[in-house]
């Protein structure tokens, strides 16, 4: 049992993974938007597919960990080369991640602003009850109180849906 605390590092990165995909996808502010948005905004697909991303990713380093483990206390070349294949797997999972990260950098932030512009924009215009709670759980999630509209005055929108400390900071 002398070897198995080598491979201890990559068994916490696949658990830490996995709990960093739990907590992205069922945290407050991304289910929160996730919830909101419409079917033809791309974040909701985004969200899930992180998520799904991370799993299978932690579970493969936590996979190749232990069957490195085992290789090495019952020094079995089949086990090693199944962790290394492992490992190889998670790697080349990362670098399509990698890529998509830097194709498309401002994608989730634009679709998330999207999300909060269209509750934002029927709330200015509707003042529907539903929506305007939608806004409020918005800007208390994000710590956030409305924006500068081109459209008009917002400052009826700002007293309605921020939290009471936050209305002075409109627009932040």
């Amino acid at each position: 049992c002398q070897y198995l605390p080598k491979n201890l590092p990559f068994q916490l990165l696949g658990l830490s993974i996995a709990t960093l995909s739990t907590v992205t996808h069922y945290g407050l502010p991304f289910t929160l938007i996730s919830d909101i948005s419409l079917d033809s905004n791309s974040y909701r697909v985004i969200h899930h597919a992180a998520f799904y991303f991370g799993i299978c990713l932690s579970m493969t380093l936590i996979l190749a960990a232990l069957l490195s483990s085992a290789a090495t206390v019952r020094e079995s070349q089949c086990l090693t080369a199944m962790g290394f294949f492992c490992f190889a797997l998670a790697f080349c999972g990362l670098i399509p991640a990698a890529c998509w990260r830097y194709t498309h950098s401002t994608e989730v932030e634009d679709s998330m602003m999207d999300v909060y512009d269209l509750v934002y924009e029927e709330v200015r215009r509707n003042a529907s009850s539903f929506r305007r709670h939608e806004l409020t759980a918005i800007h208390e999630a994000f710590l956030c109180c409305g924006k500068h509209s081109p459209f008009g005055d917002t400052a009826n929108v700002e007293h309605k849906t921020c939290p009471s400390g936050q209305v002075r900071d409109a627009g932040q």
